[in-house]
This record gives C-alpha cells, sequence and structure tokens, in this order.
C-alpha cells in the first residue's frame, strides 16, 4: 500500500510539473539556437492576460516585424521584430498546447487556482445554462472543439477549450489532441493572414484598408446576429 501509494503521489506531481517542464525546455531550446524569442517574448507573455487573445498578439507580431515604428509620445523607436509568421504563429499555438496539456492532467486542481479557477467555474456554469453560447459545439465533439480553438476570439483558447471538451464528456486525450490541432491551424492561418494584408497595405495603402473596413464590417454584423438571435431565444 505504501508504495501504491508513493508511486500515485508520483505521478501525481510528474502531471503537474510535467507540463511546465516541456513548456520552459522547448522555449529554452529555441533561445539557444535563435534570438526570435528574445524579440517576441513581451507578446507572449500579453498572451496570457484578458483581452489580449491570438487575434491580437499575432498580427502585432508579424506587424512589428514588417516596419519600424516610432511612438512620439514616449519618444520610443521600436527596430522591426524581423519574425518569420510561422515562427510566430507556433510560438502562440504552443502556449494553448501546454495549457491543454495541463489541464488534461490536472483538470480539478487548477479549479482550485485563485483567478483560473473562477473563471473555469464561470465558464462551466454558462455552458451547463445556455442553450445557445456553446451549443454548436457538442454534435461536432472532436471537429467542434478545434474549430472553437481556431476561431480568432477571445476566449477560445486552450483554457475554454478544455472546460467545453469536459462539459461534452469528451475524453481528455481527444480534448488535448483536437486542443493542438485547432491551436496550430487557427494560428497558422491568422499569421499568414495578417501577414498578407499587411503586404498589401504596403503595396497599396487603400486597397489594404478597404479589406480590413470589410472584414469590421462582416465582424460587426455577425456580432448583431448573434447578439439578436440570443436574445430572441431568451
Amino acid at each position: 500500500m505504501i508504495l501504491n501509494d508513493k508511486s500515485s503521489l508520483t505521478i501525481r506531481l510528474a502531471k503537474f510539473f510535467l507540463p511546465f517542464i516541456i513548456g520552459f525546455g522547448v522555449y529554452g531550446i529555441w533561445a539557444l539556437f535563435d534570438d526570435t524569442l528574445s524579440r517576441i517574448w513581451p507578446l507572449l507573455v500579453a498572451y496570457f492576460f484578458p483581452p489580449l487573445g491570438k487575434e491580437t498578439i499575432i498580427p502585432l507580431g508579424v506587424g512589428f516585424s514588417k516596419e519600424a515604428l516610432d511612438i512620439p509620445l514616449i519618444n520610443r523607436h521600436i527596430e522591426p521584430l524581423n519574425v518569420d509568421p510561422l515562427a510566430m504563429a507556433l510560438s502562440v499555438a504552443f502556449i494553448d498546447i501546454i495549457v491543454a496539456l495541463f489541464l488534461m492532467w490536472n483538470y480539478d486542481l487548477a479549479k482550485k487556482i485563485p483567478l483560473v479557477g473562477r473563471f473555469m467555474i464561470k465558464v462551466e456554469n454558462i455552458g451547463k445554462h445556455s442553450s445557445d453560447k456553446y451549443a454548436w459545439v457538442k454534435p461536432l465533439r472532436f471537429i467542434g472543439i478545434m474549430l472553437f480553438v481556431m476561431v480568432p476570439f477571445q476566449g477560445s483558447g486552450g483554457l475554454v477549450g478544455s472546460i467545453l471538451g469536459r462539459l461534452i464528456g469528451m475524453k481528455p486525450v481527444n480534448t488535448f489532441l483536437a486542443i493542438s490541432s485547432g491551436a496550430i491551424l487557427g494560428c497558422l492561418l491568422l499569421a499568414y493572414f495578417a501577414d498578407a494584408i499587411l503586404n498589401v497595405f504596403i503595396q497599396n495603402f487603400l486597397y489594404g484598408l478597404l479589406i480590413v473596413i470589410v472584414l469590421l464590417v462582416l465582424g460587426i454584423m455577425i456580432y448583431i446576429y448573434r447578439k439578436n438571435k440570443s436574445n430572441t431565444k431568451k
């Protein structure tokens, strides 16, 4: 029994610390062979703080990589980051993957962490009592979680994806794989789309501005439609 208790404790400790070891290990090895991480680490840290999400962080990283930036108010000159869209995308996606890995093994423990636990309980309550906010995910299961994480909107990362996977009864490993796939695909699409838009801006500012305006109008229309639909059901 003592051996079993020790073995169980060892496994629990390994599951708790291993995601951190993998995360810091991968970023550490990357930093040894490439200085990209030293240029984008403030953006990666900012990714942990709402309302900033991949829909903000990735375009910022790709955008700052193109041209130097002068900030008159604080008299700062920022040199181009010179970060490849692929590196920017994978560095952000890896955060979601590590978060999903930690929650796959430590979901119940995470709910006891201050702030994080309160947020998880809030999302769980929304998922249990709201009939439309996450309803589309359940019938699609794996594909639904993957698409949810791919969508570049605030609150669609590895944390909420893990909670939704739990709510719809998916196996933790399947939820982890769905989140990993969605994070990688979503971040790659967002990074290269932002890169393409910025290239259009550089070549033809008015044409690029027109594309951004169209996208903003579409986003507003979708938001209004979803809000009206939610109010109608109430």
